[in-house]
């Protein structure tokens, strides 16, 4: 997987790479697909979510510019492989919604908060890392309020089927986003996302 998906398609940060080594990825999908956790696809989890292709992990992760001791508000938990590889790299991950943390090692580096993810965390905000980890209508407002100064901010935007990665950063109180290229993801469902079952924007 490392070799052949991720540096053989670009990857190029070894922190990243060394942390998707790591982590076990047949931990994070259903008992029944674990022959497929390193296949180069997403794969369905519960309710209707997935666990998203190990290059695209790899690739946010990279955009995101992660170093060891950083917060990281993660917004979309998911099968919760996304935090543990930030964890994996050092980072303390925030993440609202869901959580097979502990039997790895990872449980004092990730704290799990239920909550709408698409209004953030404004009780610990400002933070200095987010990464959004379900498609969004536009780049939501609260968290962007959030984005500390020297922040970085990783949100696929557009309908499914149509989204674009950006990279919304904040230098001298300017913010700059900046597409990244396409991907895929399920909704942002919630306030500043879309309307559960829906494409359209709340």
């Amino acid at each position: 997987m490392v070799e052949r998906q991720l540096r053989g398609r670009g990857v190029a940060d070894e922190r990243v790479l060394a942390a998707m080594a790591t982590v076990p990825r047949e931990r994070f999908v259903p008992a029944g697909a674990s022959d497929q956790a390193y296949d180069d696809a997403a794969l369905p989890i519960e309710d209707g979510q997935s666990i998203s292709q190990p290059y695209m992990v790899a690739w946010m992760t990279e955009l995101l510019d992660v170093a060891p001791g950083i917060d990281v508000l993660e917004i979309g938990t998911g099968s919760g492989y996304q935090a543990a590889v930030l964890a994996a790299m050092g980072a303390r991950v925030r993440t609202i919604e869901r959580q097979r943390f502990a039997e790895l090692g990872l449980a004092d580096r990730i704290e799990v908060v239920v909550a709408d993810g698409s209004l953030g965390d404004p009780a610990t905000a400002p933070h200095a890392r987010m990464i959004v980890t379900a498609g969004a209508p536009v780049v939501p407002g609260p968290l962007v309020d959030q984005l500390a100064e020297g922040g970085r901010l990783v949100v696929p935007i557009g309908p499914a089927g149509d989204q674009q990665l950006v990279v919304v950063t904040r230098t001298d109180g300017r913010l700059i986003e900046t597409p990244a290229g396409g991907c895929a993801f399920v909704p942002l469902i919630g306030a500043a996302g879309f309307r559960s079952g829906e494409d359209g924007p709340v």
